[in-house]
């Protein structure tokens, strides 16, 4: 059962330089995948005045992120393990896969990445606006239930191509699978609630523009869709011959 695996760690962890090179390794991608994601919706609206709203705006938003997920989870998988997501954090956690203290440094680098990105978008833009994610024509609830279900998509995928010890050759490819099911479900999801599946993506840009209305879904949602997907991949498609120690430092 995956709760035997959880493991709390110690405090102890928040001051191991391997940890906190992890953690800065976790700014720098999320930074990078924030830049380049929120950014495209930024030029995009500049070119069109309609931004992510339109047919060909949800198709650049989905590419632009597949794109830099893609290379934000690669140059990290070496050093981290390439999150660049609490929700992903979170199911490596309740999968025993990363200590509670360990994963406390990555979510407190993810938020801090996100939100570097979003200023500097600020700044390099001339002022203009980040925006921030919201819902629309559904209601909260529904949205709700599409955060759990595409954050559940992402993180069984990378449970099953970056965690699961009998990956072999599909290891070299999670970048890219992950990249891909981020761009998929944002063409789902995208005009409902634009497709966060990850609280630090949602949260930069509610700091910078200050706008905070149905943010508890872009948290309560991602938790619940990755915790999900990591005790059901753990408990049902991960058999652990012997307990290994933790924290493990990457996938």
């Amino acid at each position: 059962m995956p709760i035997h695996q959880i493991a709390f760690g110690s405090h102890e962890e928040l001051r191991q330089p391997g940890n906190l090179k992890a953690a800065l390794a976790e700014f720098i991608c999320t930074l990078i995948f924030v830049f380049a994601g929120q950014g495209s919706g930024m030029a995009f609206s500049k070119l069109t005045n309609d931004g992510p709203s339109t047919p060909s705006g949800l198709i650049a938003a989905a590419i632009a992120h597949a794109f830099a997920l893609f290379v934000a989870v690669s140059v990290g998988a070496n050093i981290s393990g390439g999150h660049v997501n609490p929700a992903v954090t979170f199911g490596a956690f309740v999968g025993g896969n990363i200590t509670f203290f360990r994963g406390v440094l990555y979510v407190i680098a993810q938020l801090l990445g996100s939100t570097a990105a979003c200023f500097l978008l600020e700044f390099a833009t001339g002022g203009m606006s980040t925006g921030a994610f919201g819902l629309s024509g559904v209601s909260v609830w529904s949205a709700l239930i599409f955060e759990i279900v595409m954050t559940f998509g992402l993180v069984y995928t990378v449970y099953a191509t970056a965690v699961d010890p009998k990956k072999g050759d599909l290891g070299t490819i999670a970048p890219i699978a992950i990249g891909f099911i981020v761009g998929a479900n944002i063409l789902a999801g995208g005009a409902f609630t634009g497709a966060s599946m990850n609280p630090a993506v949602s949260f930069g840009p509610a700091v910078v523009s200050w706008t905070w209305t149905h943010h508890w879904v872009y948290w309560a949602g991602p938790i619940i869709g990755g915790g999900i997907a990591g005790v059901v991949y753990e408990l049902f498609f991960i058999t652990h011959h012997t307990h290994e120690p933790l924290p493990r430092g990457e996938f």
